[in-house]
């Protein structure tokens, strides 16, 4: 690095992780209070709630599609408009009275939610210049982790004084503001021109593992919450409290897996990842003992920071250019999943009345993930990670 770039360099630092810990606080703000809101104001059910789902996560399944549309615009330019269209939609959340509006205004925010998800960690990655992936990756989830247990515990305070559309557009400011760090990061966070649509044959293992995250995800996220708050009638403060003790593990804990990615190799720590999940998803489905639970809904949140693999593996394998239309296509294919997953599995608990059927189809999700992952070469038999031009 030329020592006249170092400032630069060290003011872009400043700015995504500003960005970042904004959009994680306002974000988090948003989540911890969302599923409450709809079971309390809306009144909605488990297949209501996995109707939503579904519907939210349609945007992410068109993420290809529309990051293909606005290739023209650089990375950091591209997340400051995707942020800007986030926190419209979730300041406008607490206005909805129809459920129906509801989902119209959550689809509206997923759009730009989805696009900052497949371009942050490509501006990460080039910010890193290419060195230790994991470790940058590690360190941005340390500082949304931290964002994360800072709202937490502001929610956890403010739920009595304040109402939930006025938390709702405190959410969507906090958004707006990463939106305007993001467009003030430099013009060019990635070097050359990108590719407007791409699908590469010689990524299909990374698809493959992107979309089976995407099944395994959707369930857990969607229905563990849920149970919690229907089947155990756990309150709004439970829910923050588990929320507050995840972010502080995952602030320690993701800057610590990043480096064990890096030393050890996507598939090594991958391989715990998914073995550990068969005994989570077993737990929710088998196990009523509510502090057990509790212990299984923080050990996911945990072990997500071993997802971090996911990337990085396509970081070692991936030209240059296809970098940033890659994970946007791998957003693609975890949305495949998630507008199909929730649904069905909200529909199949009103059916059956039985909230374990999820998890059960979880645990298959995740012994097939288990399987992929041992097709990933060992770390000494793939290419170094390619540097990523950022002047």
């Amino acid at each position: 690095m030329h020592s006249s770039s170092i400032p630069t360099a060290r003011r872009d630092w400043v700015l995504f992780s500003a960005l970042t810990f904004c959009f994680a606080f306002g974000f988090a703000v948003y989540g911890g209070i969302f599923q409450n809101y709809i079971r309390e104001v809306l009144h909605a059910g488990p297949e209501k709630l996995g109707t939503l789902e579904s519907l939210r996560e349609v945007p992410g399944l068109l993420t290809a599609f529309t990051a293909g549309i606005l290739a023209s615009l650089a990375e950091t330019r591209l997340a400051g408009v995707a942020l800007i269209v986030c926190a419209l939609g979730v300041g406008l959340t607490g206005q909805t009275s129809h459920y129906w509006t509801l989902v119209a205004i959550t689809a509206f925010w997923s759009v730009g939610a989805h696009l900052w998800f497949s371009v942050s960690p490509a501006i990460t990655l080039s910010l890193a210049r290419g060195r230790e992936g994991g470790k940058y990756l590690g360190r941005m989830t340390g500082v949304g982790s931290f964002a994360v247990l800072l709202a937490l515990g502001f929610t956890w305070f403010a739920k009595s004084n304040m109402s939930y559309d006025s938390l709702f557009k405190l959410s969507g400011i906090l958004i707006f503001a990463g939106a305007i760090c993001g467009l003030n990061i430099r013009h060019r966070a990635l070097g050359g021109a990108r590719i407007r649509l791409l699908y590469r044959s010689e990524y299909r293992l990374y698809y493959m593992i992107t979309f089976l995250e995407g099944c395994r995800r959707q369930i857990f996220g969607t229905f563990a919450s849920f149970v919690l708050i229907v089947v155990f009638k756990q309150d709004v403060q439970t829910i923050l409290a588990l929320s507050f003790i995840n972010a502080v593990i995952t602030m320690i804990a993701g800057p610590i897996f990043g480096k064990w990615i890096d030393r050890y190799g996507e598939r090594k720590l991958m391989s715990i990842y998914y073995t550990s999940l068969i005994f989570v998803f077993a737990g929710y489905a088998l196990c009523s003992r509510i502090q057990v639970l509790y212990g299984l809904y923080i050990l996911d949140s945990l072990l997500f920071c071993f997802g971090m693999g996911i990337t990085t593996f396509l970081h070692r394998i991936a030209r240059t250019a296809d970098l940033t239309p890659s994970l946007a296509m791998g957003t693609t294919m975890n949305h495949i999943a998630a507008v199909v997953v929730p649904v069905t599995g909200g529909i199949l608990w009103k059916t059956t009345g039985n909230y374990q059927i999820p998890f059960f189809i979880g645990i298959a999700v995740v012994i097939c993930s288990l399987i992929a992952t041992q097709y990933i070469p060992r770390a000494n038999l793939l290419p170094e990670r390619i540097p990523l031009a950022i002047d």
